[in-house]
């Protein structure tokens, strides 16, 4: 088992566990019941790090994971997010003002029902709105007690020296897998140069490197994989093409394709902590297991060659969503 890591201040375990899909973006959201045994079942088995955002499920997710573990409030560490508007209808407008993060952060403590928040990110920057007045209102919070420190998501490496002369920065948060390597350009380097902990969300690759989909799968409408490139055709075939050849070398390991991809993330940096969602109770357990894979250099070496942005078909985002997405780093 890897050893726990730091997030800032606090040492986690090095697999932490995404709760956006419990409300929304991947096609239908599991039920109430399901969700709750799924979050429980997380905190028994060592999940201590949880990742939730204002903006999922237009606040269901904050206080889905309020009702459910507010008697387990001591046994993890809370991030949410804020930067999208406080209100449903301002629901993927990006806004970073102070009066926006300072509204945002109330609703969200009201919908959780705790006291303050441990990890509190800026979810995308605004911008219409300078670095150093969003983190300087989240400093204010950090003042106030509301949140215990400050992450940021999807920033640029030169974003995230600016936001950390303001205040320091305990997290950043972006997109990164072994078929989205973006953060490589720079952003992994400026957070081993300023001590920022690197949070990885979708390690496995919105679910594609778990080996899940083959020919001919058909996404829901409601399922944001249905306007990706990657999972559209023709990138989806030609991606499947060596997806094959992750799910045999995954057997050669020992492990699932899932275990496989998390595991190759945990080799990259000592500061690096991922996040894989699900819906599923057993694929949560499954992801948690990956801590126990070993790779040797010639294996990292070889899911490199493998896997990499020459031999990945599609962008990551679609027009509209990379509208949101603010320079090459994270394009």
């Amino acid at each position: 088992m890897i050893p726990k890591r730091q997030v800032g201040r606090f040492t986690v375990n090095p697999i932490g566990l995404g709760c956006m899909s419990l409300s929304h973006v991947y096609g239908a959201m599991p039920g109430e019941a399901d969700a709750e045994r799924l979050l429980h079942r997380a905190l028994d088995i060592g999940y201590d790090f949880l990742d939730t955002a204002a903006v999922y499920g237009l606040g269901h997710n904050e206080t889905l994971i309020g009702r459910v573990l507010k008697a387990r409030r001591g046994e993890f560490t809370l991030a949410s997010k804020c930067g999208f508007g406080p209100r449903p209808e301002t629901v993927r407008q990006i806004d970073g003002s102070p009066a926006s993060i300072a509204e945002t952060l109330d609703l969200s403590l009201q919908r959780l029902g705790f006291d303050h928040i441990d990890l509190y990110y800026l979810h995308r920057p605004d911008p219409k709105v300078p670095i150093e007045e969003s983190v300087g209102a989240l400093a204010r919070a950090v003042e106030a007690g509301k949140i215990g420190s400050i992450g940021l998501s999807e920033v640029s490496a030169d974003q995230l020296r600016r936001a950390h002369a303001e205040h320091p920065i305990a997290a950043l948060q972006t997109e990164y897998s072994l078929w989205t390597r973006n953060p490589e350009i720079a952003a992994l380097d400026a957070c081993n140069e300023l001590g920022v902990s690197f949070v990885a969300f979708s390690p496995v690759g919105r679910g594609f490197l778990t080996g899940a989909f083959g020919p001919g799968h058909v996404f829901a409408a409601d399922d944001m994989r249905a306007g990706m490139p990657r999972f559209q055709e023709p990138n989806f075939s030609r991606n499947l093409a060596w997806l094959a050849d992750f799910r045999a070398f995954a057997e050669t390991v020992g492990c699932s394709p899932a275990q496989l991809a998390i595991a190759w993330l945990l080799h990259r940096d000592p500061r690096l902590v991922t996040i894989p969602g699900t819906k599923s109770v057993g694929h949560m357990e499954e992801n948690f297991r990956a801590a126990d894979v070993r790779l040797d250099a010639g294996q990292i070496a070889a899911l490199d060659a493998l896997v990499n942005p020459q031999t990945v078909a599609g962008g990551r985002y679609g027009a509209t969503m990379q509208a949101a997405v603010m320079t090459e780093e994270f394009a």
